[in-house]
């Protein structure tokens, strides 16, 4: 699913990384306000959904290599976070949305999710 797109289906606003939205798709997303989860489960994901608000988001994002992390339940990045996410080439985004309504949205209209094995279950 192009970035773009996740945008229009979350009515999210862009903070960082306008420009790479045509051009970046993603397979696979999850939501999670654990960044030791993330760290410890996420294989392919390029898009992270999270309600948390500072920058090891970012750090955690970009060990990931993930393409972009939208913030939920209308969170804004700090300038610095902005900042830095501008620079290792990560798009971030904000969405009004819950986080549940959020991926289920996403995943409604076909973006995947991590499989149960995946999570040790």
């Amino acid at each position: 699913m192009k970035l773009s797109k996740v945008r229009e289906l979350l009515d999210a606003k862009v903070c960082a990384g306008e420009g790479r939205m045509q051009e970046l798709e993603v397979k696979e997303a999850c939501g999670s306000d654990l960044m030791s989860d993330v760290l410890a489960f996420v294989k392919e994901q390029g898009l992270l959904l999270t309600g948390l608000q500072n920058l090891q988001v970012v750090r955690t994002a970009e060990m990931m290599d993930m393409e972009a992390i939208v913030f939920v339940r209308g969170k804004m990045p700090t300038e610095e976070m902005i900042q830095i996410a501008e620079k290792k080439g990560i798009v971030l985004m904000s969405t009004g949305l819950p986080m549940f309504t959020a991926c289920g949205t996403l995943y409604q209209n076909g973006l995947a999710g991590g499989k149960a094995g995946d999570f040790g279950e």
